[in-house]
């Protein structure tokens, strides 16, 4: 498995992993878990249950260590979220610029 990274969902340290996230890892700057639904891919405030891999189980403490199966640093597929101004030049390319 090739070396994955992430930024803290707590203070935004870039903390990078050789092999795989631990269920116990901790963010060195801040010491906040770091294997939480905040740093997952499937972690979505706008969808059911926060989190869009429809099989996991539902987990109340999104800041906390948990032991999800389908856990996926947000970093590993395709890099870090997009900017606000990299989505909104994005819409404005699909949809036109507004006047």
């Amino acid at each position: 498995m090739a070396a994955q990274s992430l930024k803290c969902f707590h203070c935004g340290a870039e903390i990078c992993f050789v092999d795989r996230v631990g269920i116990r890892a901790e963010c060195d700057k801040c010491k906040s878990d770091v294997h939480v639904c905040k740093n997952c891919a499937f972690y979505d405030a706008k969808v059911y249950n926060e989190c869009r891999e429809p099989q996991a189980d539902v987990v109340r403490e999104k800041e906390r260590a948990n032991v999800c199966d389908y856990f996926q640093p947000h970093g590993a597929a395709g890099g870090s979220a997009r900017t606000k101004e990299e989505l909104l030049r994005a819409a404005e390319a699909l949809f036109g610029k507004k006047s």
